[in-house]
């Protein structure tokens, strides 16, 4: 299939991107690498009146450290956020996710912000985030205000954006997970969405923080303090499961998922260790 017809608009500024989606809202959808947005245009999916191209704005081009947070602007894709040299040292956990996330020829095209935006369970970066604990930035005409990552995102494909706003970037918090960090992925093929997907990071604190996606509607976050006795621990993990419950499609049922946590969560909580 191809997708309706619709107005293709690149504006010069983020600004006139911001007042293109006040004036027409819901009708409006944002393109920066278009790696979801396309498919999902072609299957009429989504049929929207005007797309508006933000992959060419420079100022939303930047990753930079700043206040204790790495910002990453919305056209930034996922192989430059890669090949960051300071990515290693300032959020080792994202250098270990991204290889993970489509193959290397998407993320040449896929921005980060735009994986979050569009908040798939089984993504690799919503779950990044939320295991981080970091946050989205949005503006509007009305403003700016910044989301924590456990707010942003809602369910399945939806967030707390409003129609109006704009997406202008995502921040990681500096440093969580140099003292550990390990993440961990099932999927029928190598660059395929995820069956189930555990990361973990160990916090200077000697907490161990695991988040899993693709077992529920939105990545979930579970704290392990230090040294709890081992079958506390199996217990709280096998309670997680259950509290997730997980869901049936044609890749897996919810009981597989659980189990892959039930499985993957004590090696990457041992790795983070």
């Amino acid at each position: 299939m191809k997708p309706r017809a619709f107005t293709y608009v690149r504006p010069d500024s983020a600004e006139e991107a911001i007042a293109l989606l006040a004036e027409h809202g819901d009708e409006a959808r944002v393109l920066a690498g278009g790696q979801s947005l396309m498919a999902m245009l072609n299957l009429r999916l989504v049929e929207p009146g005007i797309l508006v191209d933000i992959a060419r704005l420079e100022e939303l081009s930047h990753i930079r450290v700043s206040n204790g947070a790495i910002e990453v602007g919305a056209a930034v894709t996922q192989a430059r956020l890669e090949a960051w040299p300071e990515l290693r040292e300032q959020a080792p956990f994202i250098a270990l996710a991204l290889p993970w996330v489509g193959h290397f020829q998407t993320r040449n095209r896929g921005t980060v912000c735009g994986s979050i935006a569009h908040a798939d369970p089984s993504s690799e970066l919503p779950l990044a985030l939320r295991l981080l604990g970091g946050e989205v930035v949005l503006r509007s005409r009305k403003g700016e205000r910044v989301v924590g990552a456990a707010d942003f995102q809602h369910g399945l494909l939806t967030t707390a954006r409003r129609p109006d706003e704009l997406v202008t970037a995502v921040r990681f918090p500096v440093g969580v997970g140099r003292e550990g960090s390990a993440f961990r992925e099932v999927a029928r093929r190598h660059g395929d969405f995820a069956i189930a997907a555990i990361g973990a990071v160990r916090l200077s604190s000697g907490m161990v923080r695991i988040a899993v996606g693709g077992v529920a509607d939105r990545p979930h976050v579970l704290e392990l303090p230090k040294g709890q006795p081992e079958e506390d621990r199996r217990q709280a993990i096998e309670d997680f499961a259950w509290e997730l419950g997980g869901y049936d499609d044609i890749h897996a049922s919810a009981r597989y998922r659980r189990d892959l946590l039930r499985r993957l969560a004590p090696i990457v909580i041992a790795e983070a260790a």
